[in-house]
Formats: C-alpha cells, structure tokens, sequence
C-alpha cells in the first residue's frame, strides 16, 4: 500500500503530476482538511480538484465519505482517477464538467464543499452556497489577494457564519548544491464559513 496511514499528509511526490497542473502542497492540504471539520460519512464536493491530492486524501481519511471531484478538463479528470487508484480509494466520483454549469448535475448535494479554483469565482461560489446543506461548511482557497477579497466579499453577502481566514507560513528545508535551505512553500490563504 502506497499510504498505509489514517492520517492525512501524503508527500507531495507520491501523487502522479500533469506539468502545469497545480497540486495543494502537503501542508496546505492539513489546513484544508483540517478547515472542513469532516464528519465520518460527510457528503464532500472537491470543485476544481486539479491532481485530486485533497479527494485522496479525504478518501483514505473518512472511507465511508462520498467525494465528488470536478475537474474541466479530461486530462486532469484522467490523473484524478489515476491518483485515487494509485492509493486505492474507492469512494470518490470524478466529474468532467464546467462549474458552475454542470453543479445540477452533482448528487448528492454536499454537506462540506472545498473550493479551489474557477472563474468567475464569486459567481461560483454563490452557486455552490445554494446547493450547500444547512449546517454545512465551505472551505476556499485563494492564491491572489483579488480572490481573497471576493470570496471573503461572496461569504459576508451569503450571511456565512464563523468565517475564518488563514495564511500559513510554511518552509521546507532543501537541498541546493552542497548547502541546506529553508525556501517557502507558495502562500495561499484558506477561507471558511458555515451555514446555517
């Protein structure tokens, strides 16, 4: 077995990789997951999963969870599916489709929601909020402060509740020639909010 552990964190060089495709570093992925407050048989929808690292690792953490994972584009759709068979996780649908068009298509409809992408975002996540179980919770992730300010702008206008924002500040010690450094993890910031 690739990941013979309950607990989330995988390298990121044990997930299969597309060039240009992103791919949530691994601490990242502890904050999301951590953000999500998942329940054991949580309804998950991962919009815009890009590698699928978040649906596997939802997968192996909670297996009697149902994961939906959207991806636009078949390629990408292809190394969701390859990745998922790479850990042996069973319980995640992938979707190839355009959010927010193809979202009547999803079922069942999510208690937890994880965002990471699309335009327009805050069109997005205004379609995902009506669609989103009352007590349940989205959790978002922004890489530029322009999508920082619209989710957080999308969230207040919905009425979310204990929105949170955070930004970790993460390094990871690497080898350069014969030296070792610290050299930061891309930032990105993760928002939350619940409904009710």
């Amino acid at each position: 077995m690739l990941w013979p552990y309950k607990t989330p964190g995988i390298p990121d060089n044990l997930f299969a990789r597309l060039p240009g495709i992103p791919l949530s570093k691994r601490e990242v992925r502890l904050l999301l997951i951590s953000a999500l407050r998942l329940k054991q048989d949580s309804v998950v929808w991962d919009i815009g999963a890009g590698t699928g690292t978040i649906p596997v690792e939802l997968g192996i953490l909670c297996p009697d969870s149902q994961i939906i994972a959207v991806e636009r584009d078949e390629d990408v759709v292809n190394l969701i599916r390859q990745n998922c068979d790479r850990f042996g996780v069973q319980n995640v649908k992938i979707v190839e489709g355009q959010v927010p068009n193809c979202l009547n298509e999803l079922e069942p409809l999510p208690d937890r929601i994880c965002l990471e992408g699309g335009k327009p975002i805050k069109e997005i996540l205004t379609e995902l909020w009506l669609r989103l179980k009352p007590e349940g919770r989205l959790v978002a992730t922004a890489s530029n402060l322009e999508n920082l300010y619209l989710i957080s702008e999308g969230l207040s206008a919905l009425q979310a509740r204990n929105i949170e924002v955070v930004q970790g500040g993460v390094n990871r010690l690497e080898t350069r020639g014969i030296y070792q450094t610290l050299a930061a993890v891309d930032p990105i910031f993760i928002l939350s909010g619940e409904k009710f």
